[in-house]
């Protein structure tokens, strides 16, 4: 793992993710001052109105709030997927690849996994997966998406695809959860609301910790029942915390402020990916960024990372020859131009 200086003290353009992002003044105040109580007993006001908040937002009865997108998405499958069934999910999400094989050690399931290279998958797959249980295949149990997709240029999915594919898991006798870590990208970026989206899953997921600029914190969010589960798993993982107000108050922030200039960081990240393009023809297809994120192979990664560290500019992998670039909240303009002519000077 590279180490740098702080990359705002130092001046640097960090790109390599939107965890990156610091709490605003806004948070930062909103944290100092927050009422708190012991979240294990239901006694932190903060908590609780920051689970109410999220639960409203996506139209579900109730939500939880979790330390990381990463345990959200495990609470997830140990609700939903019984162990030794199948998860259906394609085959580059996070739950599948960057989630340490957790799935395996947390939950006893094994993954099913289709193609999803443009972010999504049909519902014919999720047929077949249900079919082949017929002819001693594992039995399925849930299917995940993944909205936005992130190793797709945070690709959003269509909501008619999104239905046709929760009809079909429907029909079957299947769960669906959302990983929704960059949901309200995908809402900034289509205008389908959180909620509309939502509705097509049993639990969603979203963090507070990336576009939205919250320190720390993700919601999972489902029916009452669902989610008085996902409590029980949140403590027998040591995901229980105490006066967690003092970092809901900056998730309360997030959801409230930082969701509207979404469509920012969405811009910037054209303008990346048209530099991209401009350098590496056919690398990256601008008009198929919609969302902060930008991905494309390169024959040596960790040459363009170090020429690109040069000239102040932050960035990462996230497979063999495939470079990303994330924009976020403080990443501006002129940052965005820094790294463009970066890219255009690479070797």
């Amino acid at each position: 793992m590279n180490v740098y200086p702080d990359p705002v003290a130092s001046g640097l353009v960090d790109l390599r993710s939107d965890t990156v992002t610091r709490p605003t003044p806004e948070m930062r105040r909103a944290m100092a001052e927050a009422e708190v109580g012991d979240d294990v007993y239901g006694e932190d006001p903060t908590v609780n109105a920051l689970e109410e908040a999220f639960a409203r937002r996506v139209g579900k009865q109730a939500s939880v709030y979790v330390p990381s997108g990463v345990m959200g998405n495990q609470l997830a499958l140990r609700v939903l997927a019984p162990a030794a069934t199948t998860v259906v999910a394609g085959a580059r999400q996070h739950v599948v690849v960057y989630e340490e094989g957790a799935a395996g050690r947390n939950a006893g399931v094994q993954f099913h996994t289709v193609a999803d290279q443009d972010g999504t998958f049909g519902p014919d797959d999720v047929r077949w997966a249900i079919d082949a249980a017929q002819h001693h295949h594992p039995r399925p149990s849930l299917v995940c998406v993944e909205n936005t997709h992130m190793p797709a240029n945070g690709a959003p999915w269509p909501l008619q695809r999104l239905e046709q594919v929760a009809g079909v898991a429907r029909s079957g006798g299947l769960a669906l959860h959302m990983d929704g870590a960059r949901l309200f990208h995908a809402e900034a970026a289509t205008g389908t609301q959180a909620a509309a989206y939502a509705a097509t899953a049993d639990t969603v997921m979203c963090c507070l910790s990336k576009g939205l600029c919250a320190p720390v914190g993700s919601m999972l969010a489902g029916t009452d029942e669902v989610v008085a589960a996902a409590r029980v798993e949140r403590a027998r993982l040591g995901g229980a915390m105490r006066q967690a107000g003092v970092i809901a108050a900056a998730g309360l922030v997030a959801l409230r402020t930082m969701i509207d200039r979404l469509p920012e960081d969405h811009r910037r990240a054209r303008r990346l990916a048209g530099a991209v393009a401009e350098r590496w023809p056919g690398a990256v297809d601008p008009d198929g960024v919609e969302t902060n994120i930008v991905t494309f192979a390169h024959a040596d990664p960790q040459a363009l990372i170090a020429h690109l560290r040069s000239e102040g500019v932050l960035a990462g992998t996230i497979a063999p020859g495939v470079v990303r670039l994330v924009t976020h909240h403080d990443v501006d303009d002129d940052g965005i131009e820094r790294a463009a002519k970066a890219l255009a000077s690479a070797p």
